[in-house]
């Protein structure tokens, strides 16, 4: 008892030594989330510091804003997109407390807000910079853009998927915010040249514009070839667009860096383009030698699902990418052998690579890419059915992977994992869904909770040789918060308390289909997942004691897929659903639920703004 008191004193008087502005700066340097969590639950006095200092607000439930952002003196981004309901009323409270504080702030989804109630949040926030309202569907139009115009400090502004704002709309915003410099109208199907011609006109400082999915022509692109300053255009699905539009692209705008379209074509004197991506367009020989020739600084490339393309097309492509650092080949069943030679050859500077469904590639060439490219970070095999034990030994000599995708390869075993593991130690994201037919199983566990510590992500889905035993290996991952085993029916509660105990920072769990795992094991992880925000139930033995233990215990869950659960009753549902109501923000349900749940339990969800699934 004396030693005890002899501590907490000697605590109480280093604590008292450090300064808030000595605690601040140590506070600082944890640059880690959950070093930050940790740092903020030491004592009150730490938990004011870390306020104090909080410069991003993300609340689950608008209520708490009014008494909390007094205290936030630093706070720059406040994102309201996790509360759907906020509305007019709202805006009215938040608007005498929001003043220069505040650059950053995220409305998406938040389509209870009006136009006067808009206005009142942009007027309000007089150092405004960067705003998001983003998928307002029809609810966002021409007035509510006009209250937003009145924001003249605005740099960024993203519309995506606002379906019914117009010209005049983007007129509006053009003329009241001339400052722009980023502006995202993805899916503003209502938009059209005329738009875009305003835009342009008024906003000379633009230099990211996404138009995609937008029924623009080249009309747009002689517009957009006037703005000196723009770095990157986006334009997927433009369809209406040709290639006159597209050699005005080329001749103007001497900033571009960065151009994303599906449509292909002789684009010249792009000698500082340094992203290109082209997915699921056709090419050809002559696309391939244009870009050769005229495009020698890329360090992006993106060709999946492209038409046509061949290995003498990558071969020839690659020749004068050096510093290419990203490529996508996915879903490419042309891709052979010879382009990993390729590869291999000429990026050595390669750091995330995707061949997922290029069937044809198999272990041959990979040992040039585990000797040549050592630098290799990302890693997507996925539906290679081609790599086997032998080529999982080769890319082990990769030691910088941090992400490595091997879902449905059902050549690879035990000892493949065991290369990857004793090698790859910086590993954060491993997927191995749906390697039925190979020989993964509790030693392929064993070795990769032993070697590959960091692990953050494992995906263990229907790898039906794994038991109880192997998911206890699992349980080691201490760093794991992102854990999905569907479909493992040999694995029962035991192995899921292991899981439960040893993953305290699991925030992710998907159990759909493991029809053998009872009570006992979801008590386990109702007991010590607090960190739990997202779980699949589907399918699963659990009972109505069970599925309200889990819901009333897991105090942070916000997505809760619940069907097809044979043992809960509806009564088990309404009875568990009120106990986790609050937090919840999207919920799946079996369709023939609904007329049993209580009205007045839908209708809090709703208030709460909980969008539930009726499956």
């Amino acid at each position: 008892m004396i030693n005890s008191y002899l501590h907490q004193q000697c605590s109480s008087l280093l604590l008292s030594l450090l300064t808030d502005d000595l605690l601040a700066r140590i506070q600082s340097h944890l640059l880690d989330p959950t070093d930050r969590k940790s740092f903020r639950l030491v004592c009150r006095t730490f938990y004011r510091v870390d306020s104090l200092s909080q410069t991003h607000l993300r609340p689950l439930h608008p209520s708490i804003i009014p008494s909390i952002l007094p205290k936030l003196t630093l706070l720059h981004t406040l994102d309201l997109s996790l509360c759907p309901c906020v509305d007019d009323s709202l805006a009215s409270a938040l608007s005498p407390l929001l003043g220069t504080q505040v650059k950053t702030l995220s409305l998406s989804r938040a389509s209870g807000l009006t136009c006067a109630g808009l206005e009142r949040l942009a007027r309000a926030c007089e150092k405004l910079e960067r705003l998001d309202v983003s998928y307002w569907c029809n609810r966002f139009g021409d007035r509510e853009a006009l209250g937003i115009s009145c924001a003249v400090r605005l740099k960024e502004v993203t519309l995506d998927k606002c379906l019914s704002v117009g010209d005049v709309g983007l007129a509006h915003i053009a003329v009241g915010c001339v400052k722009l410099e980023k502006v995202s109208l993805k899916w503003c199907l209502e938009i059209t040249d005329l738009g875009i011609r305003l835009l342009a006109n008024k906003c000379l400082h633009l230099k990211f514009l996404d138009i995609s999915s937008l029924k623009v022509t080249s009309e747009s692109l002689h517009s957009i070839a006037a703005l000196n300053e723009l770095e990157t255009l986006v334009m997927v699905g433009c369809g209406l667009v040709d290639d006159t539009g597209l050699y005005s692209i080329a001749k103007g705008c001497p900033s571009l860096k960065d151009l994303t379209s599906d449509v292909l074509s002789a684009l010249k004197r792009l000698k500082s383009l340094k992203v290109f991506k082209a997915d699921g367009t056709r090419v050809s020989q002559a696309t391939i030698e244009t870009i050769t020739k005229n495009c020698t600084s890329l360090t992006e490339i993106g060709l999946s699902k492209c038409i046509g393309l061949k290995d003498i097309y990558i071969t020839r492509l690659l020749t004068g990418c050096g510093n290419l650092k990203t490529l996508n080949l996915s879903c490419c069943p042309a891709v052979t052998d010879d382009a990993i030679e390729a590869i291999a050859t000429s990026c050595k500077k390669l750091q995330c690579l995707n061949l997922e469904s290029c069937n044809s590639i198999t272990q041959r060439n990979l040992h040039l890419l585990g000797s040549s490219c050592v630098g290799l970070q990302e890693l997507d095999l996925t539906d290679c059915s081609g790599i086997n034990d032998t080529a999982l030994g080769y890319l082990s000599r990769c030691s910088e992977l941090r992400l490595l995708k091997l879902g449905l390869c059902d050549n690879i075993s035990d000892k493949g994992l065991f290369n990857i593991a004793s090698n790859c130690k910086k590993i954060s994201e491993l997927d191995l869904y749906r390697c039925s037919c190979a020989n993964i199983g509790d030693e392929g566990m064993e070795t990769i909770s032993n070697g590959c510590k960091k692990l953050k992500k494992l995906n263990v889905s229907y790898c039906t040789s794994l038991t109880d035993k192997g998911v206890q290996h699992i349980g080691k991952l201490e760093e794991l918060y992102v854990l999905e085993m569907r479909g493992l029916l040999s694995v029962t509660a035991f192995g899921l308390q292991a899981v439960a105990v040893g993953c305290t920072k699991l925030s992710v769990l998907d159990l759909k289909h493991c029809q053998n795992i009872l009570d006992s094991g979801f008590w386990a992880l109702a007991n010590n997942s607090k960190n739990m925000r997202e779980i699949n139930l589907c399918n699963c033995g659990i009972s109505d004691a069970g599925l309200w233990m889990m819901l009333s215990n897991l105090t942070c869950l916000q997505d809760a897929k619940l069907v097809h659960l044979n043992n809960v009753s509806a009564r088990g549902f309404e009875v568990a659903l009120r106990a986790c109501c609050i937090q919840l923000k999207k919920l799946k349900l079996l369709g023939s639920l609904k007329s049993s749940l209580s009205p007045e339990l839908l209708h809090f969800l709703w208030l709460r703004g909980c969008k539930i699934r009726w499956d």
